[in-house]
């Protein structure tokens, strides 16, 4: 007896999302979808490939700082590191991202940059940003990995209780003004060429500039 339900979409996920692959494929190759199957992908396959090139993605394998500016919006970030002492010592990945495996590493900056991506293509950002839920145990747990011996000999080296390092570390590394508007002529890396060729003008609003 065949106890499959009608919805049975749900309970064999795997056979349906084989039959959907199948059936795209024999439209791609067979049917009268073809040309257009093979038009569409070829467009998406582009946008990838343009907005991979656009956004300098390679960089971000990286651990160069200068990477991390490839987004706009974290020059004034750049700037407070760059004035402060941590850019002798560290850069952004070593304080932003995991050092318990190379897996992780990636597989984190992958899903927050990820994130960052979709926050700042759509114009969501907050004036000041701040560490979600899961950059927050990262970045503590790099503040204890590199300054062990100094938070051994302190009371939080025997009881964190729910403190973290900035809490009284507040300007580290960033300096204490941190939004978005806090620098907006700071002195950085020229962004990466994007190889989109543009007609020279500047843009209206961009500070001590005159826009045509």
């Amino acid at each position: 007896m065949d106890f499959r339900r009608r919805d049975d979409w749900f309970v064999y996920p795997l056979s349906r999302i084989l039959a959907l692959v199948s059936w795209l494929w024999r439209g791609l190759t067979e049917g009268p979808l073809r040309l257009f199957l093979a038009v569409s992908m070829g467009l998406l396959f582009g946008l990838l490939l343009l907005a991979l090139r656009t956004s300098n993605a390679a960089s971000y394998l990286s651990d160069d700082p200068k990477g991390c500016i490839n987004c706009h919006i974290m020059a004034p970030y750049y700037a407070g590191w760059e004035h402060s002492r941590h850019r002798l010592v560290a850069n952004c990945n070593d304080c932003h991202v995991p050092h318990d495996g190379l897996f992780r590493k990636f597989y984190f900056k992958a899903m927050d940059g990820l994130r960052h991506a979709t926050v700042f293509t759509l114009r969501m950002e907050p004036q000041v940003l701040h560490l979600n839920e899961a950059a927050i145990s990262v970045v503590q747990r790099n503040c204890v990995r590199c300054h062990e011996h100094q938070v051994m000999n302190t009371s939080m080296g025997a009881d964190l209780d729910g403190r973290m390092c900035w809490d009284c570390h507040r300007t580290t590394p960033h300096g204490l003004a941190q939004s978005l508007s806090s620098t907006p002529n700071a002195r950085r890396p020229a962004l990466p060429d994007a190889g989109v060729s543009g007609n020279g003008r500047i843009p209206r609003g961009v500070p001590g500039r005159k826009g045509r």
